[in-house]
Formats: C-alpha cells, sequence, structure tokens
C-alpha cells in the first residue's frame, strides 16, 4: 500500500511539472495593451523557431543557375569608327590632311538565347556600330550580324554563325516574377568577364520616365557599366530579364538596378523575326500621370488603377466602349495600380490580339474584351519628330500612295514650321508609314547632313537640310 501511495505521490509531482514546463515555454502568449477606457488590443507573438541556417537564406542555392548561366552570356564589343574634327579653316573647306578616321570601342554583354547563334542585347549597347564581335566565355571570338534593334525597349537582337551548337537561355515568365525573389545578374561590368551578383526583385513595372513608357524589373543585385545586355535570371536560371540601366550619379551601382522583363524582350525578338520590326499593340486610351496638379485638381491623385482621361477614335477601347472616366483595374491576368502595370503587359501583345479589361465605372466592376490595334503615332529617332499615319482620306484628297503627317515637333526645330505637314522622304527614300520613319530616321548620322521631302497643306513639295 505504502509503494502505491509513494508512486501515485510521484506521478502527481511529475505531471504538475510537466504541465508547468508546458506553460512557461511552449504555450504562446497573447499580449494586450489596456486603455482606461478598458479598450484591449491584442498582439500575437510568434514562437517560430529559426533556422539554424540564418532564417533560410542559405537554403537558396545559387550554383545550378549560375553555371547554367555564364556560358550563355557573352561579352560584346561595338567598334565605331569616327571622324576627326577638322583643325583649320583649310581643312575645314579643302580636307587637307583632317578629318582622320579614329576608331572607339564599346563594351557590354549579350545573351546566347537559340543555339544557332542569336543573341540578344541592348540597343545602346551596340548602335552606331560599324562592326560587332562578340567573345564566348571560352574565348572564342566571332563577328556578329545586326539582325534588328528596338530603340523603345532599349533591345537589340546580333547573330553569330559558329561551328558548333552554342549554350543558350530560355526565356522564363517575367510576370510570374515575385518581389523578394532571388535573381542573379550575369554579365562582364568593367571588362571582367562571366561576373555574376546576386540580389532580389525590388520591385516591379518600374518607369525610369526616361519618355518610353517602360517597365523594368528592378533588383538589388550589383550591376555596373559592361552589364548592360547581360542576363537577370532566377534560381532555376531561367532568363527573366535583361539588365539595361542603372540610377547614378557616379555612373556606378549605388543599390539597385533595372532590367527589361524577358517577356517583353521576347517579345520584340519574335517581331524582329518574323516582321523586320516591332508590332505594338494598343488600346486606344490616353491617360493622367498620377501625383500631377492635373491629377490632384481631378481628384485622381490616389486611385488604385489607371484613369482614362480620353478614348482614340477607330481603336480597340472605343469599339469596346470604354469611356472617359472609367478605371482600369486589370488586363487578363495581370493587376493593375499604376500606368506602367499597364504598359509593361500590353508591350507583349500584338496589334490583333484580344485582351479582357476590367475597369471600375462609377463603382461597377465590368470586364470588356478589347482588340488591340495598330500604333498610329510614334516618335522618329534623332530629330524626335511625332508622326502620325494618313488617313485614306488624307491619302485621296493629296493623291498620295505613301507619306506620314507630322503631328508634333521638338523645340529645337519650332522655327522650321514643320507640324501639319505630310513628311514623304529622308534623303533619296520614300517614307510609307511610321514604323518605316522610324527605321530610316534611326539610321541618321550625327555627323552627316539630313534632308527632309515634305508636302505642305497647298499641295506644294518643300525640301529642308538639315546639317
Amino acid at each position: 500500500m505504502k509503494r502505491i501511495a509513494s508512486t501515485l505521490l510521484v506521478a502527481v509531482f511529475a505531471g504538475a511539472i510537466t504541465l508547468g514546463a508546458y506553460k512557461l515555454f511552449f504555450e504562446n502568449t497573447n499580449y494586450a495593451v489596456v486603455t482606461e477606457a478598458n479598450d484591449a488590443s491584442v498582439f500575437d507573438t510568434s514562437f517560430i523557431p529559426t533556422s539554424p541556417k540564418g532564417a533560410g537564406i542559405n537554403d537558396v542555392d545559387f550554383t545550378r543557375a549560375a553555371e547554367s548561366t555564364v556560358n550563355a552570356v557573352v561579352h560584346v564589343k561595338n567598334v565605331t569608327i569616327t571622324r576627326a574634327q577638322p583643325s583649320s579653316l583649310m581643312e575645314f573647306f579643302y580636307g587637307h590632311g583632317g578629318g582622320q578616321e579614329r576608331a572607339q570601342v564599346g563594351t557590354g554583354s549579350g545573351v546566347i538565347i537559340s543555339q544557332d547563334g542569336y543573341i540578344v542585347t541592348n540597343n545602346h549597347v551596340i548602335a552606331n556600330a560599324n562592326k560587332l564581335q562578340v567573345t564566348l566565355n571560352n574565348n572564342k571570338t566571332y563577328e556578329a550580324e545586326l539582325i534588328g534593334t528596338d530603340p523603345n525597349s532599349d533591345i537589340a537582337l546580333i547573330k553569330v554563325d559558329a561551328d558548333r551548337k552554342l549554350p543558350y537561355l530560355a526565356f522564363g515568365d517575367s510576370d510570374n516574377v515575385k518581389i523578394g525573389e532571388w535573381v542573379l545578374a550575369v554579365g562582364n561590368p568593367f571588362n571582367l568577364t562571366s561576373t555574376v551578383t546576386a540580389g532580389i526583385v525590388s520591385a516591379k513595372a518600374r518607369d525610369l520616365h526616361m519618355g518610353r513608357n517602360q517597365s523594368f524589373i528592378q533588383t538589388d543585385a550589383a550591376v555596373n557599366p559592361g552589364n548592360s545586355g547581360g542576363a537577370l535570371v532566377n534560381t532555376n536560371g531561367d532568363l527573366v530579364g535583361i539588365n539595361t540601366a542603372i540610377t547614378s550619379q557616379t555612373g556606378s551601382y549605388v543599390g539597385y538596378s533595372f532590367a527589361v522583363p524577358s517577356n517583353i524582350a521576347k517579345k520584340v525578338v519574335d517581331d524582329i523575326l518574323e516582321y523586320g520590326n516591332v508590332q505594338k499593340g494598343i488600346l486606344g486610351v490616353s491617360t493622367i500621370p498620377a501625383h500631377t496638379p492635373y491629377a490632384v485638381k481631378k481628384g485622381i491623385s490616389d486611385i488604385d488603377g489607371v484613369y482614362v482621361e480620353s478614348v482614340e477614335d477607330n481603336t480597340g477601347a472605343a469599339e469596346a466602349d470604354i469611356r472617359s472616366g472609367d478605371i482600369i483595374k486589370q488586363v487578363d491576368d495581370i493587376k493593375v495600380s499604376k500606368f506602367p502595370d499597364l504598359t509593361g503587359y500590353l508591350s507583349t501583345k500584338k496589334p490583333g490580339d484580344e485582351v479582357q479589361v476590367t475597369i471600375d465605372r462609377d463603382g461597377e466592376s465590368l470586364i470588356l474584351p478589347v482588340m488591340l490595334t495598330e500604333i498610329q503615332t510614334l516618335v522618329v529617332p534623332e530629330m524626335g519628330l511625332e508622326v502620325k499615319n494618313l488617313t485614306d482620306k488624307e491619302r485621296k484628297k493629296y493623291r498620295l500612295k505613301s507619306g506620314v503627317r507630322i503631328v508634333g515637333v521638338p523645340e529645337r526645330y519650332r522655327g522650321y514650321d514643320l507640324e501639319g505637314k505630310i513628311l514623304l522622304a529622308l534623303g533619296d527614300e520614300e517614307i510609307d508609314d511610321i514604323q518605316e520613319a522610324r527605321a530610316l530616321f534611326g539610321r541618321i548620322s550625327k555627323y552627316g547632313k539630313t534632308v527632309i521631302t515634305m508636302l505642305n497643306e497647298k499641295g506644294e513639295r518643300e525640301r529642308l537640310i538639315f546639317q
């Protein structure tokens, strides 16, 4: 009997100790802050144990992504031939002994995207090149051919003819990239080949206000001069962006960098290969930039979405009955909180594609199918003139088969009375439409003369020569 009693007593004491230990060490505790009015706010306390590896940061393995990327990222050399300025009046007028040619070499990076040698890079890396050279990670060098460019997105496509199949990267889906996701930037900063840096996605749909309505992925992976055109990859080694720009007062990395999303780069490359230029589809709406005095005056500076100011005639938006005052909240599966969300997604589409646009109209949510149409106006490179395709009525009136109308003129050309006139030709080449105008003006040399032929309202031809 004595033995039973002692065993029972020990069991009671053990149970009490176990219960006390559980209460003290394991049970979650809610802390309350009580005010004089007896209101209580309850805050939960987390007791999730921290990983001995450091909250999971060391669980991410970058080696696989780095190994699959470095051999597909190349060093791009841009050789530009320039002519020295004349050093005397005699050389200026007669060219005696002056105008010597000099070779300037610019460098950047590129990403092989097919085993037969297609390489995507930045337009500014290869701009005005007289000769392009590409060096692989194994130090083999090839001459490269320029296939096409899109200055608006700063994407260019070049190609090398190698004697073997090349390692390449597959495009990833940049729409699925998450803020906070680990990424690697691979390129050739300061001529240091095959450099890999790591960071996270800091933001998406970032607009740098460079006049291009662009939508960038922002990262804190270190990017420096020479990285331009290189790869931004996720931890699977998928290409999710083309490293393009940094914002810095010193010209070097200061904590964040920007990449063209892979979905935009892939669409540009596909268009260049299929059409020779970029096919841009538009909704046909004009918007009001947020946080401007006009937006504040209209009371829309803090809306979540894109406010439609007006709708252009003969566009998909007009056909779908999108109206002034509507707020665009979503396009397909992409939530639209700000203007770059909208432009970034539409940059992956082309004319003829249909998108589902969710709008807020006076508190009512509507989903409208919109057929994207071809852009009707654009700004040509170098001179910066805004041009618009001619209507059938204008072609008939002036009996024209080609030409574009000048609808916007930058400040430096305001004194030439260009606005409203029809631009017929650049040099000896006729201009059929705005896409051809962009291509022709993109070839203008800063050191040569530019001759444009126009038609005024009276149907008279005019020529202007710009030195």
